[in-house]
């Protein structure tokens, strides 16, 4: 297997020339300049990541990774494990939300099994199982790192292929029951200001007594991995101690979005990132990675409370804030067109010149 430190040294810069050749190009066109605000400055961020200018458009790809998670013998969902099985199977038929937003977005479902507790067989599935769902966390190490390294790696073998066969633009979502706990679990265990009363939400609508469990479990698995405070700053790069987290209170999906959303940098892919779970993972990433972070795009702001703490420390701006906590990569389906429209004003809108239209006058004309 090929060496993660190699793999991460290879993530560069975005294109400035490319994203300086953008700028110019939106403000020549036929409107005030900035007009079209943040959706300019995401254009120009995709030239970037692209490095070209206009960046090309294409086949669209939302990734859905499925895993198990041991802690779940905590009591820490509303929904028993074999939702996590049943789910994928609705994702392969066609009948979730992520399939009805794709379809509207023209993009692909991508349903990858990266450790589900169940044998999944479906002629659509891609399966890259790690194991049959993590270890409790709260007892010991979720999994090993060789075991959670496996699973980067196959995240970004995935964003290779999808990009070999022409996809040009992506957004990664998660399903797996428990996987709030665990994402709240690495969120404590990467930032300096987060503790579980403020990282852990109610998920998939826990009571009250639910919570307090969950909170506790967070708490217990942070003390069993080695991963409660010190004098570690946790917001630095710092890829060993990463993989350590991930390792210690991950799950293998969310290693496998950590792959994602490396994957995209390697590969100069534009990503879609979704909610709170698939935003840890980019955490983890972007502790990899400084020039990581460049390559993604925030969709939208989930209701649980951690995630909003995730996002401030990433520098990321959510697109849409529509009071979403489903998962599966749906807010990352319905910003594709977003991004899409974007750059296609930049390809297709008239310039002043073109259009013969009065520009803005310049001081002293």
């Amino acid at each position: 297997m090929r060496l993660l430190s190699t793999v991460l040294h290879s993530i560069e810069p975005l294109d400035e020339q490319a994203m300086a050749s953008a700028r110019e190009r939106l403000d020549s066109l036929t409107k005030p300049p900035g007009s079209l605000g943040r959706l300019e400055r995401i254009v120009e961020r995709v030239c970037g990541m692209t490095g070209r200018m206009p960046p090309p458009l294409g086949a669209k790809a939302a990734i859905v990774m499925a895993g198990d998670h041991g802690v779940c013998e905590e009591g820490v969902s509303a929904f028993p494990q074999a939702v996590t099985e049943q789910m994928v199977l609705n994702f392969l038929g066609g009948g979730a939300a992520i399939n009805v937003f794709a379809k509207h977005a023209g993009a692909e479902v991508v349903c990858v099994d990266m450790g589900v507790a169940a044998d999944v067989s479906h002629p659509a599935l891609v399966s890259r199982k790690v194991g049959r769902g993590t270890a409790n966390m709260t007892q010991g190490p979720a999994m090993t790192p060789e075991r959670a390294t496996e699973a980067i790696f196959a995240g970004i073998e995935l964003v290779e292929s999808l990009a070999g066969r022409g996809v040009k633009l992506l957004a990664v979502g998660e399903m797996g029951i428990g996987n709030t706990t665990s994402a709240a679990a690495l969120v404590c265990a990467l930032l300096n200001d987060a503790t579980p009363t403020t990282a852990v939400g109610r998920g998939t609508g826990i009571d009250v007594a639910g919570l307090a469990r969950k909170r506790d479990a967070v708490e217990r698995a942070l003390a069993a991995n080695g991963l409660l405070g010190g004098a570690r700053d946790r917001n630095e790069v710092d890829p060993a101690y990463a993989l350590s987290a991930l390792a210690g209170v991950g799950g293998f999906e969310i290693a496998g979005m950590v792959g994602v959303c490396l994957g995209a940098g390697i590969f100069r892919v534009p990503l879609v990132i979704d909610g709170y779970i698939s935003t840890v993972a980019a955490l983890v990433a972007a502790r990899m990675s400084p020039h990581a972070p460049s390559y993604w795009i925030a969709s939208h702001r989930s209701e649980e409370p951690g995630h909003g703490l995730v996002l401030e420390a990433l520098g990321l701006e959510p697109i849409l804030e529509l009071g979403m906590r489903l998962g599966e990569g749906t807010g990352a389906a319905l910003c594709l067109r977003i991004v899409e429209a974007g750059v296609d004003t930049l390809v297709s809108m008239a310039t002043f010149a073109s259009a013969g239209v009065s520009g803005k006058l310049e001081a002293g004309e």
